[in-house]
């Protein structure tokens, strides 16, 4: 397997390997740690609506600002469009101003994370850590406390109001 190394530049070698192998790597434990959603791709295309399937296990972005969500101020709770797990609580919500919802913090063991190198610079990749669903990107831009924003696709969320019923888990 040829992987980019230039034999004149040994150091070079050795950044290229640890580069190509800590991003190998990375990729290979999401699901190892996040593995607890039983459904295949398959079936959740069979399940979910197209935009959202194309989101959540594509890592399609939907357009910014095509999200209704983005305009949800009610206290309540936002889920994975998939399997309904609770990911983020509306007080942690604001407005980023990107056209995307956003929150500066998650629910405790809700996201798992992975690079992603899609557009040449690395970014930090956020799923659903019991569906894998694809939910956006976080960056280090955010207000306090954390410091974080955590951009979310619109269709890869339901909004649960405070005081109704959380749909049940799905698999």
């Amino acid at each position: 397997m040829h992987i980019f190394l230039n034999r004149k530049a040994p150091d070079m070698q050795r950044r290229n390997f640890l580069f190509i192998g800590s991003g190998l790597l990375a990729g290979s434990l999401l699901p190892v740690v996040s593995a607890v959603g039983a459904n295949t791709k398959a079936q959740w295309k069979a399940i979910l609506p197209p935009a959202e399937y194309r989101v959540l296990f594509e890592e399609d972005t939907e357009p910014p600002g095509s999200s209704p969500l983005n305009a949800e101020k009610r206290a309540g709770t936002y889920i994975c469009a998939a399997c309904y797990q609770p990911l983020f609580d509306s007080n942690t919500k604001y407005e980023s101003g990107t056209g995307w919802p956003s929150f500066y913090d998650h629910r405790p063991g809700a996201i798992a994370t992975k690079t992603d190198f899609k557009l040449i610079w690395p970014r930090k990749e956020y799923h659903c850590s019991r569906c894998r669903g694809h939910q956006g990107h976080v960056f280090d831009d955010g207000p306090k406390p954390t410091g974080l924003r955590y951009c979310n696709n619109g269709v890869a969320l339901r909004f649960v109001a405070k005081g109704e019923k959380f749909p049940e888990l799905r698999a």
